[in-house]
């Protein structure tokens, strides 16, 4: 008997098909964030300016993306060492001029050609596209965008929205999946403002603009993202938690709602969010990161949230198409391709550990108010053979099942392509 055919037993024993819960996990598609690899920088500015507008990457680590092909050789990395369906995630700023396309324009004006070499390397390797208009790290933050008291600003941000409405409604249309496209801007006060309402009606119009632009919503899925505070912003966040719910709360035809768990108070969890959500709207969207302290952007780990997280995507339904699950980190202190590949497979981990938990049983005990068989079953599961169930999954997705085996083709990586840049 393998190690997996002895787990699988065990997990029967309790109630859990482990042949089903891979065949699950295996078709949930999962986003990849580009930014990691570049320290979201993109290509349509100064590589060297400071980030600004509430982002900000710490580290120096050597092999930073500088280019679109390097970029993408990176990603192909990641790729290669990460089981599952996996969508590749752009933000708007990492579009692609070339003589052919008539060369750099500014964001007001995108169009979806700059973004076709993306869509040529997706296609390639089978994966969706998911969206995001870039709100920082130009001069035309003032620092305001869409809550800019200058309506010439507010013009200039409106129609790169617009643009990149335009922009997703392609990348579905060619790429043959839906667009999952996430507004999300820094807008906020350093310091205690005079007037909390008036920036907040502003960036309100300014969305309602944006989403007059024609899509369809079958292939276009907007989002609006909140956040507590950023750096520059300490006081006051335009787009508040109350303010991106209430708003996507009175536009469930035009668009559903992001939750990053890095953008909440410390002692708020997303997890708790997830079924509250999903009692009022059909679809939402997740960014999963890991903050320390703040919204720090940390790697994700196989740690406690991001398996809370996981087990209300799983108990709530979420893998039908109801949760859009995207990640969101960048670290530049250490490999930038380990940290990618250390946070996807932690997903895919919490999402298998998820699938492997007996739901039906322990809301059984629930419902009949056996909480001392409830809490002594969870504690069970923590200690069931999980690791020969993960390898069985990386095993059929022809990935490596071990840590120690997919970091040395890191470290091969790096020393014949990133060090060498």
């Amino acid at each position: 008997m393998t190690q997996y055919e002895a787990a699988k037993k065990r997990y029967a024993e309790r109630g859990v098909d482990a042949d089903a819960a891979i065949n699950t996990l295996k078709s949930v598609p999962v986003s990849l964030h580009c930014w990691q690899g570049d320290d979201v920088r993109g290509f349509d500015g100064d590589p060297n300016a400071p980030l600004t507008g509430g982002i900000q990457t710490t580290g120096n680590y050597p092999g930073r993306a500088r280019t679109p092909e390097e970029l993408m050789a990176d990603i192909d990395e990641v790729l290669r060492l990460c089981p599952g369906t996996k969508k590749l995630n752009l933000h708007a700023s990492y579009a692609i001029f070339t003589e052919e396309n008539g060369g750099w324009v500014d964001r007001d004006k995108l169009e979806p050609k700059h973004f076709a070499p993306w869509v040529k390397f997706c296609k390639e390797r089978g994966l969706g596209c998911d969206f995001n208009p870039t709100y920082f790290s130009h001069p035309k933050c003032d620092p305001l965008t869409l809550s800019s008291p200058n309506p010439e600003t507010r013009k200039f941000w409106v129609e790169h929205g617009k643009a990149c409405i335009r922009i997703s409604q392609y990348l579905a249309e060619e790429l043959g999946q839906p667009c999952i496209m996430n507004i999300w801007t820094g807008d906020g006060l350093k310091d205690i403002p005079a007037d909390r309402m008036t920036p907040r009606m502003l960036y309100k119009e300014s969305l309602d603009e944006i989403l007059s632009e024609p899509y369809d919503f079958n292939l276009v899925k907007p989002c609006v993202e909140s956040k507590v505070f950023g750096i520059g912003v300490e006081a006051y966040t335009v787009g508040s938690a109350e303010f991106a719910l209430s708003y996507a709360a009175m536009n469930k035809d035009k668009c559903i709602p992001l939750l990053d768990n890095g953008h909440y108070h410390p002692t708020e969890v997303v997890s708790d969010k997830i079924p509250a959500m999903l009692t009022f709207f059909p679809e939402i969207a997740l960014h999963i990161t890991r903050g320390v302290r703040w919204d720090s952007d940390h790697v994700v780990l196989f740690d406690d949230e991001t398996k809370e997280i996981a087990k209300e995507i799983v108990r709530c339904g979420g893998l039908s198409g109801r949760v859009k699950i995207a990640l969101d980190y960048f670290d530049a202190s250490i490999n930038r391709i380990g940290a990618w590949v250390t946070g996807f497979r932690n997903v895919q981990k919490a999402l298998l550990f998820a699938l492997l938990q007996p739901t039906e049983e322990l809301t059984r005990l629930q419902n009949e108010q056996d909480f001392t068989s409830l809490m002594i079953r969870a504690e069970e599961l923590k200690t069931m053979p999980f690791g020969d169930v993960w390898a069985e999954y990386c095993k059929e997705q022809n990935v490596p099942a071990d840590d120690m085996a997919w970091l040395s083709e890191i470290k091969k990586y790096e020393n014949e392509v990133l060090l060498k840049r």
